[in-house]
């Protein structure tokens, strides 16, 4: 197995060569294994001693050159020059089955230079989210970065309280982000930012190359890139919960599972990260927040863009319009989709019967994921577990008769509208049984949301919203 080092080499003054910790008693929780062979690994030789090293970062391939990359980004608004891995390494790439590069990329393996006083662990509990979310994300069809295993570190990681320790090794496409271009540009070398800006091309959107201006064209990727990531996330009821703008990828994949979670009871106002007592970052403002973010982008783009200040400035908010028309696109499509309705629908009866939908539902508290699936059931005339749903079950009727008379396609609805996501409840049950060495509760819940569109019998209680004495939920960053 071969690990390449193209972003060490190539991007030097963003990556510290570094190596990992040697965990204590390294023991394999979970392993993916269909993804191991998407990258040429043999799933048995991952499990053996060797491989649990590679896993942990302690037993790197010869020629390897782990890195911990640097970055920058604005957390919450505030601007931070220097942030980094602080706990993570970049072990290399590898180029899977299908011909595409990919990073092999670790969390939680020791402190790095950028750890700015933390102890660069992690534990059980967030890395098995992490893991469990992911693999969620993946199987409902949304862009992500992938977990390949979480490694128990025999280590005790001190937060609230004493943790055992973990390491989660993922992949992506890659781990270049909006921060890592904020943190060229505030170095002040713009040659530092154009190879940066041509490594991101050549890696994620190499049709930029031939473009008249390639490094416009590369922001008007991303931004296309994360309309449709957005879009895809509010249509699944998906709360990232630290959207800042180091946890954006040029790539357009989901990354960093910190206080993220599915949102049940519709309210835009929905807030899960116990840091965000602001709301920045509510499900409701995850469209604005991109947008936020994707103009930072465009800041640390204006040398590249043109060579004039003033132009650069005009050719950005140029290109940043394009992002809540593609998102707004995006969004419209998907949710007729969910609803079971043709593309060419008359967009004056569309938008005003979601409208009308959605207040009724934040009205009703309803749960997002069970109505849409229960559409579906309604639209082959059974409207009753759909109504069932409302504390006034009448208060759907005159919106049911309406949308049925438009004929909606059951069968394609059952194919976008999920039947099982990772609750929240059945996720905190899964990390509170692994926590204490039990892993049959995880293991179900994954076999449920890595097939999330098919309703399977035995599996109703993963399909069932949270029980009333669940009460408020709150998730945290994990460090």
């Amino acid at each position: 197995m071969t690990l390449g080092s193209r972003f060490a080499h190539e991007l030097a003054e963003l990556a510290v060569p570094w190596q990992a910790g040697e965990p204590p008693d390294p023991r394999l929780l979970v392993l993916d294994e269909a993804l191991a062979g998407e990258l040429g690994f043999d799933p048995a030789w991952l499990r053996t001693r060797d491989g649990v090293r590679l896993l942990v970062g302690a037993g790197v391939p010869r020629g390897a050159t782990p890195v911990a990359q640097a970055y920058a980004g604005h957390q919450f608004g505030r601007y931070v020059p220097r942030l980094g891995d602080g706990r993570a390494l970049l072990l290399g790439e590898l180029v899977d089955a299908d011909g595409r590069v990919r990073d092999l990329h670790l969390k939680g393996s020791g402190r790095t230079p950028f750890a700015r006083g933390g102890d660069g662990l992690a534990a059980v509990g967030p890395m098995l989210r992490e893991y469990v979310v992911s693999r969620a994300m993946h199987a409902l069809g949304i862009p992500t970065t992938r977990s390949l295993a979480v490694v128990a570190t025999g280590q005790t990681v001190r937060r609230e309280t004493l943790l055992p320790g973990a390491v989660l090794a993922r992949v992506a496409s890659s781990h270049l982000r909006v921060g890592s271009f904020q943190y060229a540009r505030g170095a002040g070398d713009v040659r530092l930012l154009r190879r940066l800006a041509d490594h991101a091309i050549a890696r994620h959107h190499p049709g930029a190359a031939g473009a008249e201006r390639p490094y416009v064209a590369l922001f008007q990727a991303v931004i296309t890139a994360q309309a449709s990531l957005v879009a895809r996330w509010m249509l699944v009821a998906f709360v990232h919960g630290v959207m800042n703008t180091d946890n954006m990828t040029i790539s357009g994949e989901t990354i960093d599972y910190g206080p993220c979670a599915f949102m049940e009871a519709f309210d835009p106002a929905t807030v899960y990260s116990s840091i965000d007592r602001g709301g920045r970052y509510a499900y409701g403002n995850q469209p604005l927040a991109a947008q936020w973010n994707l103009a930072r982008l465009a800041e640390a783009l204006l040398p590249l863009l043109h060579e004039d200040e003033e132009q650069a400035v005009a050719v950005a908010a140029e290109s940043l319009d394009r992002f809540p028309r593609q998102y707004h696109a995006a969004w419209t499509a998907g949710m007729r989709a969910k609803l079971g309705l043709p593309d060419d629908l008359d967009p004056t009866i569309a938008a005003p019967l979601v409208d009308e939908l959605l207040a009724l539902m934040q009205s009703g508290r309803v749960d997002y994921t069970s109505f849409f699936r229960a559409l579906s059931v309604a639209a082959r005339g059974h409207a009753e577990p759909a109504r069932r749903l409302f504390p006034d079950p009448a208060a759907i009727d005159d919106w049911l008769t309406r949308w049925r008379a438009l004929g909606p396609d059951a069968d394609a609805m059952d194919l976008v509208n999920p039947v099982y996501i990772p609750r929240n409840h059945l996720v905190e049950e899964a990390l509170a049984a692994a926590a204490d060495g039990e892993l049959a509760p995880l293991e179900r819940l994954l076999d449920a949301v890595t097939a999330p569109y098919r309703e399977r019998p035995g599996l109703e209680r993963y399909a069932a919203a949270a029980p009333p004495d669940f009460g408020a939920y709150r998730t945290f960053c994990g460090t």
